[in-house]
């Protein structure tokens, strides 16, 4: 194929089995309950659920980050607390986080985002959630030498982030000063690359989520953009995966992704889901849980 990509499944493609979940139907799913619920910052977003899987550890951990157009009222952790839940039967520790998100002014001059979302305040939330795991790490078995992470849609954008934010300027707004190492990471069905998918994204969202992330267009912000595009920041030093279902992360885009890493020596693979919906993809017990569930189990596995 085309790119050198991997293609791992590839699935005919049905517009009428597309989008038959929604968010709601996600939230609904059946999720563990958590070893902890706990803070990472002052804020009511800065929040996570730490799950522990059977057994007295160290486990590896996998930080788990929800989508929602990364836009108030979309989405939140609930979203992605089957998905959670799985990985930590799968032998995973899971921190699933919540961040603010961001909004709109309105006519009536009221702002329905969080306080302090967008641009730099989610990314940080983003770090700070991260960074948690070295205090969550002093009073629980985690093993800090194999974290990865993964995301669905804006929060895989998010995720692949994470990952690449030690690459970052240290002079940049939204750089830490020491990130915890991140060993691997998952896209699912999410931008590698916002600033180059941004019209599909936000059509796909339905709102103005880029310019109310980044504090205006790519052409407006610029250094923002790239600095928030994980892709520019390739390669990362170990490995990524990524999920396509189409919608937020094309089959073209995911090709250039992995393009692009193996130039730069990483390894990365793809799982390409014609005929599913954005949503399937993170429901377990959905038609293609088992090709996702086998491709997350492989790929965020950390090499020692």
């Amino acid at each position: 194929m085309k790119h050198a990509l991997v293609v791992l499944a590839l699935l005919a493609a049905s517009p009428a089995l597309a989008q038959r979940m929604r968010p709601a139907d996600v939230d609904k799913l059946p999720s563990s309950t958590p070893t902890l619920t706990e803070a990472y910052g002052p804020a009511p977003a800065q929040i996570g659920d730490l799950r522990l899987p059977a057994g007295p550890g160290p486990h590896p951990v996998v930080i788990v980050i929800h989508g929602g157009c990364w836009w108030k009222g979309f989405a939140t952790r609930q979203n992605t607390a089957a998905l959670a839940s799985r990985l930590t039967e799968k032998g995973f520790a899971t921190w699933n986080i919540e961040y603010r998100q961001a909004g709109e002014t309105g006519p009536d001059g009221k702002y329905t985002g969080d306080p302090g979302a967008g641009w730099p305040g989610t990314f940080k939330d983003w770090a700070a959630a991260t960074d948690h795991l070295r205090d969550l790490a002093k009073r629980y078995p985690l093993d800090l030498t194999r974290v990865a992470v993964t995301g669905h849609s804006a929060g895989a954008h998010a995720a692949l982030w994470v990952a690449s934010r030690a690459k970052l300027p240290k002079d940049s707004e939204i750089a830490s000063p020491d990130p915890l190492k991140i060993g691997a990471v998952v896209a699912i069905d999410g931008p590698g690359d916002p600033g180059a998918e941004i019209e599909t994204f936000e059509k796909g969202c339905g709102v103005p989520a880029g310019t109310a992330m980044f504090g205006g267009t790519p052409a407006e912000q610029p250094q923002r953009w790239a600095e928030g595009s994980p892709q520019k920041q390739l390669p990362f030093g170990f490995k990524s995966g990524l999920v396509s279902a189409s919608l937020f992360l094309s089959p073209t885009a995911t090709a250039k992704w992995v393009t692009e890493a193996r130039l730069g020596k990483d390894r990365s693979s793809a799982l390409i889901l014609g005929g599913t919906g954005h949503f399937e993809v993170i429901a377990p017990g959905s038609p293609v849980w088992s090709q996702v569930e086998a491709f997350l189990v492989e790929q965020l596995k950390v090499d020692k």
